[in-house]
């Protein structure tokens, strides 16, 4: 065999193998990314006392870091599917290092806004390329791999709630310095990251110069892809209006319908989110399974009638019914991301930034939207609304099969 030929076929199995190291330590920096994330709404209800926020200030501040977050994700998509950048992930992590060190000082609401802009331009940094890393490490089994790296994010937000009652209630906002540590040990992981990733990338080039030197047809996105893509920018939408309106207001509902102290609505709201990462990674293997629109689908309609319930019922059941709406509804959470990749193949950064950027950014809308409606209304009619949202999952069976898809990639 010759060397081009034996590189080739050496590059080919080294990408069918599920490099399971490399898979948990971009899911820990993840969690670690997305960990710094969940200080900002985690501290909502100390900056309301601390500052007098209004709810639309709170909704402004999310707004703020998630707009940021899902408007550049994308653009990083874009620019990194062309030209792959394995150390702008430790250079993300460093701009979120230093904007919550302005969060933990800022004095004021406006400086507030400007410290957690930093902390979005590093998410939106760190998300697509981590995505990509967990592409490459993938081998075969892509659900599952994405469901390792997607779990380390809402694993991190899931331990919002436990920051707020270890941490922010008896330090205060100040309490925020302390996850420059964790900023600064996620730099250090994402450095060994991006050295796996040069060097992968190092590996394949000879592989990825010869298969742009063969002649390829350049066609467009498909109307049907276009429709299956919008689809999915459909079910992002309703499935983070209702995570983002839970994560930013259910422990004011918590705390004004219950009685209960910040510390006691805090583990409502920690058992929400961290089924939500359960959820999120039994979804990939699952989908692998059995496929991916399945999985879309009936996560959407089965979250229904327990979202509908949970305004209504006791604390006690209230307390067992989030959990379970929280596991079914984002099991849908990796599935999605990995769907919208293969509609598209080639352009595994800007799909993820795409789709993981929307979901911020549908947030973030829902975050001002939702505290607007808490303010005009009532905070118990705006959380009763939400129950609804899962409903609009019927349009998941739109989407093509997952026979279907491979066959466009195939023709393609």
């Amino acid at each position: 065999m010759s060397q081009p030929a034996a590189t080739s076929a050496n590059t080919a199995k080294a990408s069918e193998k599920t490099m399971f190291n490399i898979l948990f330590i971009i899911g820990l920096c993840h969690l670690l990314n997305d960990a710094i994330q969940s200080v900002i709404p985690a501290m909502f209800p100390i900056l309301e006392k601390s500052m007098g926020l209004s709810f639309t200030q709170l909704g402004i501040i999310a707004f703020s870091l998630n707009m940021v977050s899902s408007v550049l994700q994308p653009v990083v998509g874009v620019v990194t599917d062309k030209k792959p950048m394995p150390y702008a992930l430790p250079i993300g992590l460093t701009l979120t290092l230093g904007g919550v060190l302005g969060l933990a000082f800022a004095p004021s609401f406006g400086l507030i806004v400007f410290s957690v802009i930093f902390i979005g331009l590093g998410s939106a940094v760190f998300h697509p390329e981590g995505s990509r890393v967990a592409y490459m490490a993938a081998g075969k089994r892509r659900g599952l791999a994405q469901s390792i790296y997607q779990v380390g994010g809402n694993t991190g937000q899931a331990l919002a709630p436990l920051i707020t009652a270890l941490i922010l209630v008896p330090l205060g906002q100040r309490g925020a310095s302390w996850f420059t540590i964790v900023a600064a040990i996620a730099v250090l992981l994402l450095i060994y990251i991006a050295n796996w990733y040069n060097k992968r990338l190092a590996s394949e080039l000879p592989y990825i110069k010869k298969k742009n030197k063969s002649p390829a047809k350049k066609v467009g996105l498909s109307k049907s892809v276009k429709r299956a893509l919008l689809v999915i920018i459909l079910i992002i939408f309703v499935r983070s209006w209702y995570i983002s309106g839970m994560t930013n207001f259910y422990a004011f509902y918590a705390i004004e319908e219950y009685s209960f102290s910040i510390k006691e609505s805090q583990l409502f709201l920690f058992v929400f989110l961290i089924a939500g990462a359960f959820g999120t990674f039994f979804g990939g293997p699952i989908a692998d399974r059995f496929g991916k629109k399945k999985v879309i689908a009936v996560s959407m309609l089965a979250t229904a009638p327990f979202s509908l319930l949970i305004p209504f019922v006791p604390s006690a059941i209230a307390f067992i019914l989030l959990p379970v709406a929280s596991f079914i509804l984002m099991a849908s959470f990796s599935v999605t991301v990995v769907f919208a990749q293969e509609l598209v193949p080639g352009k595994i950064g800007t799909m993820s930034g795409l789709t993981v950027g929307l979901a911020f950014g549908m947030g973030a809308i829902g975050s001002v939207g939702l505290g607007y409606i808490a303010d005009l209304f009532s905070l118990s009619s705006m959380v009763s609304s939400l129950g609804f949202l899962p409903l609009l999952g019927l349009i998941a069976f739109m989407l093509p099969s997952d026979q279907v898809v491979r066959k466009w990639n195939q023709e393609n």
